[in-house]
């Protein structure tokens, strides 16, 4: 519940600190007095958009702020979750500034707008007389339906259990336009395959393939070469008969000297390598074939090899090793991709089965609910005067799915006996449509755990006895929970338990707004000129002491 709202700096009201208290308060006014400043201000507590020209001319910035005891309500998670201090007694604080922005906290730990909007949301609700157009919403609709007939936690499991739905459906239709694509590439993709396995890449070394070709088309030039080695080695006055000559020259005069002992040793190395090296070239020059077939094979090898690497762009068979590795795993994929959509298809067609089974449930549920909340609502609107009126649930049941099921569900209304219930905005009055509203309200209250609800001019429309009863509503709902209601009605003021007024003045040279807890005695005056006006008269006041009893 709230146990205090101050408000510093926020359009008329300079600073105000108001003290509410369980059970049913009522705040008045004058027209024009600045009731809705109040509501206003608890809007920014709910993390709605703030509205930056409703800060006052004291200083740049207007302040919120609430104390809401919430002790037995099980919202420690809550605050587990978001990493805030938990207190039985928690501090929400809106701060809004002229430069356009505003700032949000928890127990003065700054959060995000929308946590507190999450927090908010689960401790108060304000329902101004705007709100009757939600009848007109089915989700609205469907959701009276399942907090009176108890069906919030079967309606959130199908929820749970479609978004999951909804999730692997999207993944379903990603994975098709992928394999999509992969099947139209699929056919490019194996001809490149084929041709890099025709290049046996693994067992050909094309750069030995082109040493190779260099071999027999230079076979002549080859010759040339080894013929000139073997020429010059091995011919007479050639360099092994050279060396032989000079072997024995120097071996006659190699007693004189023994460097030149050395020098002959070193000769027979020379001599040695270089009969060795005419001997591997007369080898290698016997070795050398010319067959046109192999060299026509070998350029035909390397033409398609030099081909690939252009048309794919690369300058290596490392390169192409790789590209053949990757459209493998390609064509891998592709099964692969095949096979989770086989078994994701199987998963959708379960999960749907059960959404149906679910959903069917729900359905039922709410359908065996319905007689009993019919009459539970004729009560409540019997005792706000609507004695002949009947409200009916139309449920009916459709094919697929919807956010909370498969009903669908218009709350139809017959203001008289012998008139055909319609769609209960277009058949119901505005007063008729504020009390369908709060006997929705009461009864929903008595059925969910509800902790501070504020009305905002509720009554509207409404007078005489019928304001008497909506009064004794109001009182009633107060008794299981904290009710604030803004009302212009002295038949339901008088039944709150706290009364505040909202005073609108000329301070010097400024207006201003002040909120103010009435006593006893002030709020008999209170309800006489809510009765009479500004003319208050003894008739008036013992009227207020009657309706206050």
């Amino acid at each position: 519940m709230i146990s205090s709202l101050r408000i510093e700096n926020f359009a008329l009201i300079e600073t105000a600190l108001i003290n509410f208290n369980s059970g049913f308060t009522v705040i008045t006014g004058e027209t024009g007095s600045g009731k809705s400043i109040l509501l206003n201000a608890l809007n920014l507590i709910l993390g709605e958009r703030a509205n930056f020209s409703v800060i006052g001319n004291l200083r740049d910035k207007s302040t919120v702020e609430a104390e809401l005891s919430i002790r037995g309500f099980g919202l420690e998670s809550f605050f587990k979750e978001n990493e805030l201090d938990y207190f039985d007694s928690t501090i929400l604080r809106r701060e809004i500034y002229k430069q356009g922005r505003s700032r949000a906290f928890i127990n003065d730990t700054p959060v995000q707008l929308n946590i507190l909007k999450a927090f908010s949301g689960q401790l108060i609700h304000i329902h101004s007389q705007y709100n009757t157009l939600e009848l007109k919403e089915v989700d609205f609709q469907l959701k009276v339906l399942d907090v009176l007939s108890g069906t919030l936690n079967e309606r959130a499991e199908f929820h749970k259990e479609l978004s999951m739905f909804s999730v692997s459906k999207k993944h379903l239709a990603k994975l098709k336009t992928e394999l999509a694509e992969a099947e139209s590439k699929a056919d490019y993709n194996e001809f490149q395959l084929n041709e890099l396995e025709e290049l046996n890449l693994s067992l050909n070394k094309f750069d030995q393939i082109q040493a190779e070709l260099n071999q027999v088309e230079y076979a002549d030039d080859i010759r040339a070469g080894f013929g000139a080695i073997i020429d010059n080695f091995q011919n007479e006055e050639g360099i092994n008969d050279k060396l032989n000559v000079l072997k024995g020259i120097v071996s006659r005069k190699a007693d004189f000297d023994k460097n030149l002992k050395g020098l002959i040793e070193r000769i027979n190395v020379i001599l040695i390598e270089s009969t060795d090296i005419s001997s591997e070239a007369e080898d290698y020059l016997e070795k050398i074939e010319v067959d046109p077939k192999r060299i026509k094979e070998l350029t035909a090898s390397l033409d398609t090899y030099n081909r690939i690497l252009q048309k794919h762009d690369k300058t290596s068979q490392s390169e192409l090793i790789c590209l053949y590795n990757e459209l493998s795993d390609s064509s891998f994929q592709h099964g692969e991709l095949e096979n989770e959509i086989e078994q994701l298809t199987k998963e959708l067609f379960s999960s749907e089965n059960n959404l149906l089974e679910l959903a069917n449930a729900l359905h039922e549920k709410r359908v065996r609910s319905i007689p009993e909340i019919e009459k539970e609502l004729t009560q409540e609107l019997t005792e706000l005067k609507l004695e002949n009126t009947v409200l009916k649930f139309e449920l009916n049941q459709q094919k697929g799915f919807n956010t909370y099921g498969n009903s669908t569900l218009e709350i139809l209304f017959s203001p008289n006996i012998g008139i055909d219930p319609v769609a209960v905005h277009e058949a119901a009055s505005g007063g008729e449509l504020s009390r369908v509203m709060l006997a929705l309200q009461s009864l929903m209250s008595s059925k969910v755990r509800l902790r501070t609800i504020f009305f905002d001019e509720i009554d509207t429309g409404v007078s005489g006895d019928v304001a008497q009863k909506m009064g004794a509503t109001l009182k009633k709902m107060g008794d299981e929970m904290q009710v604030i209601a803004i009302t212009h009605l002295p038949q339901v003021s008088a039944k709150g338990g706290q009364h505040l007024k909202v005073i609108k003045r000329v301070d010097g040279d400024k207006t201003k707004t002040f909120v103010k807890e009435l006593s006893d005695i002030d709020r008999v005056e209170e309800t006489a000129r809510l009765m009479s006006g500004d003319k208050i008269n003894a008739a008036a006041l013992d009227n207020a002491r009657a309706l206050m009893q």
